[in-house]
């Protein structure tokens, strides 16, 4: 297992905090976005771009690259953001995220957006895709994985159940889909007592024969070791809870079903972004995305 070192950790808890603070502000910004779900998987996706998966920034159509699919795509400025940060392009271009012909769509198309390896924004369609995906590198003999984030909420539609008996079938041992467990959606205010979207997670997906991890999603050893034991696992596809926070980050917005698609007032903008400015600075920005890949 890759055990990560104090100094490398404090690099991505500061990586984190730079990601969020632009999930604010370009939400804020364009005036139309999802802040809730995009802040509660930040770590998930540093994890991910920065460690486990086999990518190329400078090659986003590499044939045998890992592939990722985010299936909750209304989570896509969390997603841009990392993306910019790896270098799949400038974070300049953050920017014009939700603005009509740019790349930054306010859902993620792979046809203009370098990264992006399926177009998502309806619900549950997405673990479909990356268990086709999945069945034809099978099918090809290639060795690359592919890796799915789906919603609790989204855990709602029958399509992906569909897709979660097909993976199974196929014994798709290099499909690693992660759910972004954070427990709430856009109707998450049932009275008396709000519930989360999906109930005994796990013994659902083990009853459909996934080998299935639960983790805290916002520890990025608890992410790696994860990972590590879904690529290691063979003949079954690996499910990881990942329990997480809605709005992590910033108190007025944590677990508050509200943010799942409010956008900030100004006011709120620079109180959240004066909240994530409170935490410690371990290295200057300029130098950030350089230090923490000379570690990988």
């Amino acid at each position: 297992m890759f055990r990560l070192e104090t100094e490398q950790l404090e690099k991505w808890t500061d990586l984190a905090q730079r990601v969020r603070k632009e999930i604010v502000s370009n939400v804020h910004d364009a005036q139309g976005g999802h802040i809730g779900g995009s802040l509660s998987v930040v770590e998930l996706l540093i994890a991910l771009y920065f460690k486990i998966m086999r990518i190329d920034p400078q090659n986003p159509d590499w044939e045998d690259r890992d592939r990722f699919i985010l299936s909750k795509g209304h989570a896509s400025i969390g997603l841009y953001t990392v993306l910019a940060e790896r270098g799949f392009f400038q974070t300049q271009e953050l920017c014009s995220f939700d603005v009509c012909g740019s790349r930054m769509q306010a859902h993620p198309c792979m046809l203009v957006t370098p990264g992006i390896d399926m177009s998502t924004g309806s619900l549950g369609q997405g673990l479909s895709a990356g268990a086709g995906i999945a069945l034809g590198a099978k099918l090809f003999k290639k060795n690359f994985l592919t890796y799915v984030m789906i919603g609790d909420g989204e855990a709602q539609e029958g399509q992906i159940w569909e897709a979660i008996m097909m993976a199974s079938h196929y014994r798709l041992d290099n499909l690693i889909t992660i759910m972004d467990y954070n427990k709430v959606q856009l109707y998450g205010h049932q009275k008396p007592t709000p519930t989360p979207p999906l109930t005994d997670a796990k013994a659902k997906f083990e009853a459909f024969g996934w080998h299935t991890l639960e983790i805290d999603g916002h520890n990025y050893q608890a992410i790696l070791d994860a990972c590590q034991e879904a690529k290691e696992t063979k003949g079954v596809p690996t499910m990881i809870i990942a329990d997480t926070i809605k709005g992590k980050g910033v108190s007025f917005m944590e677990g508050r079903y509200e943010w799942h698609a409010k956008v900030p007032s100004d006011e709120e903008c620079q109180m959240a972004l004066k909240e994530l400015d409170c935490l410690p600075r371990k290295c200057p920005p300029g130098e950030l995305v350089k230090e923490v890949l000379s570690n990988d």
